[in-house]
């Protein structure tokens, strides 16, 4: 069994994979200051949850946005699965091709949802990625890794408008019912909300146009995927895995 880990800047989202099965999957809180100790130990409290071992990991690959946890992820592996993990990054066999002009800038879950997104789904093909930032990427019918665009997450936006404006309330990120509010809840909700969707669906086409190809195939991802995508017109595909599938899948292509 092979464990995945994708480091973001909110959460670690973690996923045990027996072969192209999902065994198992858990989101934990990233600590920039946790021990090694204590993740090892919370990670085998959440495999005995599951009825898993850690003795079964074959190997681990990681994919990481916060540097300083990285030292953390790569020691207890080391302590807790007795394994040398890969870390994600343009040295390993990808199997698609990055035109970046700065690879070593690219984020690897970017790179993971990059590689997931062309082998599973094809090209051409742009992947968005809802999470503390919302990232788009483009890969073209070749496997050519061009670039994308980074925005604001909608949580984000929402901390920056409430933190910003005395007065705007914090509010739960829920779809309401018209556009036109009707209180000042639903008037912050309609804007963060349909907002996103207007911006994702206007990047998008640009997108499609800058390609010169209406067929390519929209993948979305991440927490919020699913509070967009219901509104969206541009997204073809939901898949929540997206990034821990990259993962598994680079793991395969280098683990010989």
């Amino acid at each position: 069994m092979i464990l995945t880990m994708d480091v973001g800047n909110t959460n670690i989202k973690t996923g045990v994979f027996d072969g192209e099965r999902l065994a198992a999957y858990w989101r934990i809180s990233t600590s920039r200051t946790g021990t090694s100790d204590e993740l090892g130990i919370l990670l085998n409290s959440l495999f005995a949850n599951k009825n898993l071992s850690m003795n079964d990991i074959d190997g681990v690959i990681y994919s990481s946005v916060v540097p300083t946890v990285n030292f953390t992820i790569e020691h207890m592996c080391r302590g807790y699965f007795n394994r040398e993990p890969f870390q994600v990054s343009t040295d390993l066999e990808l199997g698609i091709d990055i035109r970046y002009e700065h690879p070593h800038e690219l984020g690897t879950d970017r790179i993971a949802n990059a590689v997931a997104a062309y082998s599973i789904y094809g090209g051409p093909c742009v992947f968005i990625d809802f999470g503390t930032a919302t990232t788009f990427g483009v890969v073209t019918a070749e496997g050519a890794f061009l670039g994308g665009a980074i925005c604001p997450g909608i949580k984000l936006s929402a901390e920056a408008l409430v933190s910003g404006a005395a007065k705007l309330p914090r509010v739960e990120l829920n779809k309401p019912d018209n556009v036109i509010g009707r209180n000042t809840v639903e008037n912050i909700q309609a804007g963060l909300v349909y907002g996103f969707v207007g911006q994702i669906d206007y990047i998008v086409r640009r997108m499609k146009a800058e390609l010169g190809d209406n067929t390519v195939r929209v993948v979305a991802t991440g927490g919020l995927a699913t509070l967009i995508a219901s509104e969206s017109r541009v997204i073809d595909v939901l898949d929540g895995l997206l990034t821990l599938k990259g993962l598994r899948i680079l793991y395969e292509r280098n683990a010989g």
